[in-house]
C-alpha cells in the first residue's frame, strides 16, 4: 500500500509542477503590439510583426495626413493614397496582388474628381470615368 501511495504522490507532484510551469509561461506571453506611432508616422503590422500592413503620416489630431501605403502580407504594395487632415486629397493608386495597377485617380476633400482609370490584370485599360471638377 505504501508503494502505491508513493507512486500516486510522485505522479501528483509531477503533474502539479508541470502545470505550474505552463501557467508561468502563459503569464509571460504578452499581447503583440501591432500598431505604433513614431515621429508622427503610423505603422501597423500583420501578426508576427514581420511585414508592415499600413504606413502613413498623422497630423496633431492623429488623422491621416500625407502619403498612406497599404501592403499585402507578402510585402507587395497594394495601394498608395494621399491624405490631408483625414480626407483623401490628391492622387490614389490601387493595385492587384500581382502589383499591376487596378485603378487610379484623384480625390478632392474625399470626393473622386477628374478621370479615374480602371485596368484589367494584364494592365490594359478597361474603363475611364470622368468625375468632373471638385465641388466647392
Amino acid at each position: 500500500m505504501t508503494g502505491k501511495l508513493l507512486v500516486i504522490l510522485v505522479t501528483s507532484l509531477l503533474i502539479f509542477s508541470c502545470g505550474e510551469d505552463s501557467v508561468k509561461k502563459l503569464k509571460q506571453i504578452k499581447p503583440e503590439t501591432l500598431v505604433e506611432v513614431k515621429n508622427g508616422i503610423f505603422y501597423e503590422w500583420y501578426p508576427g510583426k514581420k511585414q508592415i500592413k499600413y504606413k502613413g503620416g498623422q497630423d496633431e489630431q492623429k488623422k491621416r495626413n500625407g502619403i498612406w501605403t497599404f501592403y499585402a502580407e507578402n510585402g507587395t504594395e497594394l495601394s498608395v493614397t494621399y491624405y490631408e487632415h483625414g480626407l483623401k486629397q490628391g492622387f490614389s493608386i490601387v493595385k492587384y496582388p500581382t502589383g499591376v495597377i487596378h485603378y487610379k485617380g484623384e480625390y478632392h476633400k474625399d470626393q473622386m474628381v477628374g478621370e479615374w482609370t480602371t485596368y484589367n490584370q494584364r494592365g490594359e485599360v478597361e474603363t475611364i470615368k470622368d468625375f468632373g471638377s471638385p465641388k466647392q
